[in-house]
């Protein structure tokens, strides 16, 4: 007898999802989540005012020395603190001379909560990317067999954006996009008219413009252009678990959350070839406990579901579990934020913009696509703004009306703009146990040994490059930017989209899953967090988490419900 038919270990973007599509088809599910529970109505801070914000807003020496990895996040303030990890007590390790940078949260949502919110498919070109340049191995699908997924993935979230055409960015199901500003329609004529294969276009985010029936009977409601999403959004505008997918499961009845609970490993019957249990640690008591279900989905983010399987190692799989194949913890991919750069579009002083929308504008990788790339593969897309700021003098010495006046008056067309460009993947990028040291709910401490190889650091150059090319193009002027011949290389890990360490494959001797996202090993061990990923593409990857997460999730309740698992 099994307590339930299936086990989640963990809540954010993609175990949501496998918890909505299997409640909904009337498996009981439970959540195992190491961090606590999140309540909008009281964690959320999306509507505490600026004069009741601790420091203003701003990091103290103490927020520093708690998280000092963590701070070092855009999205990092007073108001949003709750959501980090505290890097004393979550260590790991990186080899001498490297670095590596692991952001990161526990609680009911995970890092849905924290989310830049950027939506964009993968398309036929990234999944055929790495069989036509011999890279990696190649992917058991095709972007004909996602294609409906991402549909119904879209449908459910809420998808603002624009329908291009682009056979590098294929649309989405999209609600009403977030508009240009005035600036960014300047900068879109200029750039587009200065490099015919490059695409300005509005970005593509989760957020909702125009909610659906469905939508609203879950709480959510429109996004209201405030621009405090790193918070917590209070309306439910933006998607995240805890917003979309975990009420969707709750309201069916058939799901059990259990919060504040670690998942130490997983225990294997090497008889019936099956997992036969979830070993679990209270994260306050440090209590232990064993779940049982008819199947496992590890969802707990890459590197946390890799340390799991590597920590479950046995007699049978003396690598770790599921790694008859020898990949898994190999491959770790990211996405590297590079070419960042600033200036001021002139003119136009005469108008604003409406709100603070919570977006940007997009240019689709054209790199290796509409133009050729010099002595590199894969590419890079940009992501980037045009807005007005408070007066740039605001800080300036000054009394009276005169100054007050003056500190109404906003000040000129900002810009900012910051590259995405795929990491290739690679065995030397790797995910290890530390053979004795471990954390204080006695978890074995991580060795993450990844930097940038040669192929990121010609993107980079190149990124910088074109970068500045469209700065000039446009009439940015009092340009801020790297030099292109030596630009900063950021670390491993910075892109926060960490994937690839249990990747799938057509091969079990190369590969730890098949094109379901389902153990070649073990039939009842699923995955569908970033580990799968055979290539990160340049796009955002939370949409493909998603929609390879719904597809796993039916398949795994038909392979049930047959009898197979």
């Amino acid at each position: 007898m099994y307590d339930f038919d299936a086990i989640i270990v963990g809540s954010g973007m993609s175990g949501g999802w496998v918890a909505k599509e299997l409640a909904e088809r009337g498996l009981k599910v439970a959540v195992i989540e190491r961090g606590r529970d999140i309540d909008p109505v009281e964690d959320y801070k999306d509507h505490v005012d600026p004069w009741d914000t601790p420091n203003l807003g701003r990091k103290t020496p103490e927020d520093i020395k708690k998280h000092p990895i963590q701070s070092e996040v855009y999205a990092y303030n007073q108001n949003t603190k709750q959501y980090w990890v505290d890097d004393n007590e979550h260590p790991y390790i990186t080899p001498e001379g490297q670095d590596y940078k692991w952001r990161r949260g526990y609680h009911k949502g995970g890092r849905s909560l924290m989310w830049g919110r950027q939506t964009y498919r993968l398309s036929e070109i990234d999944f055929e990317a790495n069989k036509k340049e011999n890279i990696g191995v190649d992917w058991p699908v095709r972007y004909k067999d996602i294609a409906p997924w991402y549909d119904h993935v879209e449908r459910f979230a809420g998808i603002s954006g624009s329908s291009e055409g682009l056979e590098i960015l294929p649309d989405s199901v999209f609600q009403p996009a977030h508009e240009l500003t005035c600036a960014e329609d300047v900068f879109k004529e200029k750039v587009e008219s200065s490099f015919p294969g490059r695409k300005v276009i509005p970005g593509r985010v989760a957020h909702l413009t125009q909610p659906t029936e469905e939508q609203m009977e879950l709480g959510r409601g429109k996004c209201q252009s405030r621009a405090l999403c790193e918070r917590g959004c209070i309306f439910g505008a933006y998607f995240s678990s805890v917003s979309a997918t975990l009420p969707a499961a709750e309201r069916t009845g058939n799901m059990t959350m259990i919060t504040n609970v670690a998942v130490h490993k997983l225990e294997y019957d090497h008889e019936k070839n099956r997992i036969s249990g979830v070993q679990t640690v209270d994260v306050k008591t440090k209590a232990t406990k064993t779940y049982t279900a008819r199947m496992v989905f590890l969802n707990a983010g890459t590197i946390p579901s890799t340390m799991i399987l590597l920590n479950s190692a046995n007699a049978h799989f003396p690598n770790g579990l599921a790694n008859s194949s020898g990949q898994l913890g190999k491959n770790l991919m990211d996405h590297v934020g590079c070419a960042s750069a600033g200036g001021t579009m002139p003119g136009m002083m005469d108008k604003y913009h409406v709100g603070r929308r919570p977006n940007g504008f997009y240019i689709p990788r054209f790199r290796n696509h509409t133009e050729e790339g010099q002595d590199f593969v894969r590419g890079y897309g940009y992501q980037g703004r045009i807005y007005r700021y408070g007066n740039q003098n605001v800080n300036s010495p000054g009394v009276g009306e005169e100054y007050k006046m003056t500190g109404r008056k906003p000040g000129p067309w900002s810009y900012s703009i910051i590259a995405f460009a795929e990491i290739l993947p690679d065995e030397r990028n790797r995910i290890t146990l530390h053979s004795s040291k471990k954390d204080k709910w006695g978890l074995p401490v991580p060795i993450i040994d990844a930097k940038m190889r040669e192929n990121e650091i010609k993107l980079i150059k190149q990124a910088t490059k074109d970068g500045i090319e469209m700065m000039k193009a446009a009439g940015i002027v009092n340009p801020r930017h790297d030099n292109p011949e030596n630009p900063h290389i950021p670390a491993h890990g910075n892109g926060i989209h960490e994937m690839g360490t249990a990747r799938m494959g057509r091969d079990p001797n190369t590969s730890v899953l098949n094109g379901f996202n389902q153990s070649w090993d073990i039939p009842n061990l699923f995955i569908s967090d970033g580990s799968f990923m055979t290539s990160g593409g340049c796009q955002n990857p939370s949409l493909t988490y998603m929609a390879f997460s719904a597809r796993a999730a039916d398949h795994a309740a038909k392979l049930l419900k047959d009898g197979v698992i």
